[in-house]
């Protein structure tokens, strides 16, 4: 129940945004989440869980979309397109284009079962 986004374009900093709100959230309401949020990171990631959704379907670990939440979701520094800017009295000053990876890890919630007392 993997799935893996690598060298997306934008940087990190950004992206943990996002990923930090759908972090432990149940995958309807990650969903949801993703659809409001006005990130450009957004459509990526929700494209991402879609497909970690349907790993867990084939696979057969995940029996309901409705007991998978979002277990664990990393956002790692990709490679760094190095290009420069030119500027005044003939300097060039450096621009970093920045890219990411991102892992997600789903979970399915177990319920709660009876205990004795």
């Amino acid at each position: 129940m993997r799935a893996f986004l690598k060298n997306y374009r934008q940087s990190p900093r950004k992206v943990r945004l996002v990923a930090s709100a759908i972090r432990g959230k149940l995958v309807p309401e990650a969903l949801v989440a993703l659809s409001a949020l006005p990130k450009r990171a957004t459509a990526p990631l929700k494209k991402l869980l879609e497909s970690a959704i349907a790993n867990a379907k084939q696979n057969g670990e995940g029996k309901e979309l409705q007991s998978l939440f979002v277990k664990e979701i990393q956002v790692n520094k990709g490679v760094t397109l190095k290009r420069s800017m030119p500027r005044a009295m003939g300097r060039a000053t450096p621009i970093n284009k920045r890219s990411s990876h991102v892992t997600l890890i789903l979970g399915e919630k177990e319920h709660n079962k009876k205990t004795k007392k």
